[in-house]
């Protein structure tokens, strides 16, 4: 058995199998000898009936090696399934047969495999490259026997793209050959994509069955096989698979690296396409080889056995009838009082001209193809442009895509690609972000472009060109077909604190939940003004009938808020609310002297003021109180996957006193919360629970909470694995009077010898030293035993990162102790990183890595 040799495959499963073969392109009556991986006599041996067979097959210049993972986690698991990993014929350690085989000999190959196999029951297909492309041909053709589809990394080509570079290099007639065959460049390429990179061991047993150039003829012949032209001989057969693929309609798993330079997320949108039923993981980081570089094992069975549950468990019922994200709009059409404001320039919109524009650049984007479902990418600053575009979308149906500026360009691009638009549409800056990096989408600008920068941004489409085809048309709400309320509405994402900004996908009655909560948490209805020093605000000010401005300020630094930039917008339409970051507060305070008699009037009449984002210490919060002395200063507690959830003013929090963590008070209307216990090891449970004062993960209920993450099935099932509950991945407590406390992220939970420990209470010890900044406490170490470490910014700043002295580490143990944690070390930086978006969430898991290095020895970094 030729696995024997190889790390990871244990001996039993490989497998021959003699087959006879039914291709035009072989004699009749041959016969070929196939090398399989496959744990049918494991099953025996263990007296388990599988309940159905996975067929996986490898693409070029890989072999069923590919698959040992699937393999590994059934038996690992005892899991009732039987997995068959083939290695296609002149490939792998199966035969050479001597013959050109192409992509309708390989599809029929794998048929007569299937069918000397006997199978009696339902087949999956696996497929990765263009073993992809080999199992959608076997499966459109014998829908009858097809029970699920599973794809990574693949594509149905053509799908209106040139062939990938890499391919196309080693297609062509100077290197083919030598590239493919006489030597192995081809299959060391392929296997340098792995991310990480290969153990050498695995990369040897990669390369095994393609010793020499005979042994690599089926490499050769596969490359020379890509349909990449119109009269190629494959090409008609791909033409048909492509097509038959939108007749499956069996449960559908595509897991994909979004690094792959040869089979990138544009392949994956194609296909998403053609199966708009599939669910989606994009394993951020992944490339070609996603299966090396991610467990794609453990999903996959996941999937199998859940592909059947696709609702969303965590959602409730909505506080009133549903009612569209443009009902008030549509009832103010002659109202002609201020309804959007622009700081810089100075520009206003009335109710009935928002209306009119909403309306106009809707019909203008009817006119270029947009349609419902489509998405819509919107790289515009927050203002009248911006709310123009999310109603003009909304009124037909689009999908908005709102990753903004405050991601920074790296996550930018990232959420951007992810969502994979269809439309992109933004300011000059960001068009030239999209030419750069290759953001997909059809590019429209804001600005009127001249022909040769238009040109060499790739726009086709300008927003004034739309307007002008839609006030042609003279359009009216009625003309538009209204947007099913469960269809999707919006992707929002994340802030990036935890890791990769996460897609956040929005229904359209969702977001009507939201703007309803916060209408009746807040008193947020129709006649209020509000300042949205958040650029999200953006989405909800008209759908609550509030008049809307946001500051003059660079929203993807919330500190650069200045105190008189607030009190600008709040002028500018009287304003009763207003919403800005904690960093952004903090900065608004700084520059507080700066405010003349006619701000500070203003102010004086706001009567809600709101900050959310981070936790806002209880001193800060006076401050600002200070500043409208006549507000309501609230900090809700909500994310991007349900925003608001909890609620509390500072009348609230002065009355909560100190606790184990920030108490951000009781669940807002039409939202239940809930704990998770974890254990001493810091992982949470499954059973919600309400018994006051037990740590655990913070659990949320409510009519607002994100419909499902965006092409991140995985993390989308972790996240609504307790029936009826968004898990938030925050931890904290329940009080006495069901106030809830948030102690930290379940990822930053410290798991030492005496415990689960969360963090926040000893980081508010800390920072009530004199001298002290803001701190982070951080676990070293294995889980289990890990030791407490405190990383700290200090007044003035640290000039150098490193160990604290033992005057100010005495002060911070002495501080912590009376938390009841023992402090092992003290560091001191001069910035804690947080997140771009709120400049205020520590990125505590950075910390730990860096402090864990630093207290190692060796030279200090900055973390």
């Amino acid at each position: 058995m030729v696995t024997e040799l190889f790390p990871g495959v244990d001996g039993i499963y490989s497998t021959y199998l003699e087959v006879p073969s039914t291709s035009k392109v072989d004699d009749p009556g041959t016969l070929h000898m196939w090398h399989l991986l496959d744990n049918e006599d494991e099953l025996l041996a263990r007296g388990i009936e599988p309940i159905g067979t996975l067929v996986c097959v490898h693409g070029n210049p890989t072999w069923s090696y590919l698959w040992r993972s699937l393999l590994n986690h059934v038996s690992a698991n005892a899991l009732p399934w039987r997995v068959v990993a083939v290695d296609q014929l002149d490939m792998g350690f199966s035969a050479r047969t001597g013959k050109f085989r192409r992509l309708a000999d390989r599809v029929n190959d794998l048929g007569d495999l299937i069918d000397s196999l006997g199978l009696s029951g339902k087949v999956t297909t696996v497929g990765h490259d263009w073993g992809g492309v080999i199992s959608l041909g076997w499966a459109t053709s014998h829908q009858d026997q097809l029970a699920n589809v599973i794809l990574t990394n693949t594509a149905i080509h053509p799908a209106g793209f040139e062939l990938p570079a890499a391919l196309k290099l080693a297609s062509h007639p100077a290197v083919h050959g030598w590239g493919t065959k006489t030597t192995s460049a081809f299959l060391q390429v392929t296997h340098s994509l792995a991310q990480p990179a290969l153990d050498p061991e695995v990369r040897k047993a990669f390369m095994a069955p393609y010793t020499s150039a005979a042994k690599r003829e089926g490499v050769a012949n596969f490359v020379a096989d890509i349909p990449f032209a119109e009269d190629h001989p494959s090409r008609s057969t791909l033409n048909e698979i492509a097509q038959a693929v939108r007749t499956l309609t069996v449960p559908t798993l595509m897991l994909w690296g979004p690094k792959d330079p040869v089979f990138s997320d544009r392949y994956l949108r194609d296909l998403m396409g053609r199966l708009p039923h599939a669910q989606v993981h994009r394993f951020e980081g992944a490339s070609h080889l996603v299966g090396e570089d991610k467990d794609i094992a453990t999903p996959m069975f996941d999937w199998l056995s859940s592909n059947q549950n696709s609702t969303n468990s965590s959602r409730a019922d909505s506080l009133v009838d549903y009612r569209p994200m443009l009902s008030e709009l549509d009832s103010r059409t002659a109202d002609h009082s201020v309804a959007v404001v622009d700081i810089n320039p100075p520009r206003s919109l009335s109710w009935s001209e928002l209306g009119q524009r909403v309306n106009a650049l809707a019909a203008g984007l009817q006119e270029i193809g947009v349609k419902a479902g489509d998405r819509v990418n919107l790289l515009v600053p927050p203002g009248i442009e911006l709310t123009t575009l999310i109603y003009a979308c909304l009124r037909l149906g689009a999908v908005i895509v709102v990753a903004d500026a405050g991601l920074g360009t790296k996550g930018l691009g990232r959420a951007i690609k992810g969502a994979g638009p269809s439309y992109l549409i933004g300011i000059d800056r960001a068009l030239t972000g999209a030419r750069l990096f290759n953001w997909p989408g059809t590019k429209i600008s804001v600005e009127t472009l001249p022909a040769a920068k238009r040109k060499l941004l790739g726009v086709e489409h300008s927003l004034s060109e739309l307007f002008d085809v839609g006030n042609k048309l003279a359009p009216q709400a009625s003309n538009f077909e209204p947007a099913e309320p469960d269809a999707d509405a919006a992707v929002l994402f994340t802030s990036g604190s935890t890791g990769p900004a996460k897609g956040v996908v929005y229904t359209h009655r969702q977001l009507g939940a939201m703007r309803d909560t916060l209408r009746e948490t807040y008193n947020l209805k129709a006649g209020s003004a509000l300042v949205a020093g958040f650029a999200p605000f953006a989405l909800l000010g008209p759908a609550l009938g509030a008049t809307s401005v946001t500051p003059d300020m660079d929203v993807t630094a919330p500190r650069t808020l200045t105190a008189s930039a607030l009190a600008d917008a709040a002028v500018a339409v009287d304003a009763t609310t207003v919403f800005a970051s904690p960093a952004a507060l903090a900065n608004v305070l700084d520059t507080k002297n700066s405010l003349d008699a006619t701000h500070r009037k203003t102010l004086a009449n706001v009567s809600v003021m709101l900050s959310a984002g981070a936790p806002i210490p209880e001193p800060l919060l006076a401050k600002v109180q200070e500043l409208v002395p006549n507000a309501q200063v609230h900090t809700p507690y909500g994310m991007t996957e349900a925003l608001p959830v909890t609620d509390i003013d500072l009348a609230g929090i002065r009355e909560a006193g100190q606790g184990n963590g920030v108490c951000v008070g009781t669940a807002v209307a039409g939202a239940k919360v809930a704990i998770a216990p974890i254990d001493s090891m810091g992982i949470a449970g499954d059973q919600p629970q309400y018994t006051p004062h037990v740590t655990g993960e913070i659990l949320v209920r409510a009519p607002h909470v994100k419909d499902r993450y965006d092409r991140l099935w995985i993390t989308e099932q972790v996240s609504i694995s307790i029936p009826g509950w968004h898990r938030t991945g925050d931890v904290g407590h329940l009080d006495d009077d069901g106030r809830l406390w948030v102690e930290g992220r379940l990822g930053h939970v410290l798991s030492t010898a005496k415990g689960a420990m969360t963090p926040v209470a000893a980081e508010h010890a800390v920072e009530s030293v004199s001298g002290a900044g803001r701190a982070a406490l951080v676990g070293v170490g294995p889980a289990g035993t890990q030791a407490a470490v405190v990383v700290m910014e200090t007044i003035p700043p640290a000039r150098k990162a490193g160990p604290a002295s033992n005057e100010l580490s005495q002060k911070v143990r002495s501080a912590v102790a009376e938390t009841g944690v023992d402090v092992a070390a003290v560091l001191i930086v001069s910035s804690l990183p947080t997140d771009i978006r709120h400049n205020s969430k520590i990125d505590r898991a950075a910390l730990a890595t860096w402090a864990t290095a630093t207290l190692a020895g060796g030279r200090v970094r900055k973390p």
